[in-house]
């Protein structure tokens, strides 16, 4: 009998498939011998013995389905801020290193929201940048040992 690949093709892993710990079938994968729910057993590749076909999970996570949901929280908190601003109306005093008006209630807390933002992504900005050099300068010259 001649190993044809036409004839007989293994069936390829997914390298993205479940990984040891994963729940597949009601078993975890990556334990062989484990039963399912359905009474198979699982193989090292994370679906039932005897079973062929890819591993790849139909639901798979990716950066447009991200995008896009993150797209639609965006909007619904959007049309929060909008509510939000548009019930505050009433006009407050404010007074800012010496200047004064009078502001909407909803404006000001919004205005004082966003300056805190700004202040966060400033401090978040300067750590990033300096794990970035810090990074940069373990790759560019590595240690010697020091002779003794």
């Amino acid at each position: 009998m001649s190993k044809d690949p036409q004839k007989n093709p293994t069936p390829r892993q997914d390298p993205r498939g479940p990984a040891d710990g994963d729940l597949v079938g009601g078993t975890v994968a990556g334990r062989p011998g484990a039963e399912t729910a359905g009474g198979g057993t699982v193989s090292g590749g994370g679906r039932p013995a005897g079973t062929a076909g890819p591993t790849e999970d139909p639901m798979r996570v990716t950066r447009s389905g991200v995008m896009w949901t993150a797209t639609v929280l965006a909007l619904v908190l959007l049309v929060l801020l909008i509510i939000f601003i548009a019930q505050n109306t009433n006009t407050v005093p404010l007074q800012y290193f010496g200047l004064q008006g009078n502001v909407q209630l909803g404006l000001a807390l919004f205005v004082a929201a966003v300056g805190g933002g700004i202040v966060v992504a400033i401090a978040g900005a300067a750590r990033i940048i300096q794990l970035r050099a810090i990074a940069r300068k373990g790759k560019a010259k590595p240690k010697a040992p020091k002779k003794r």
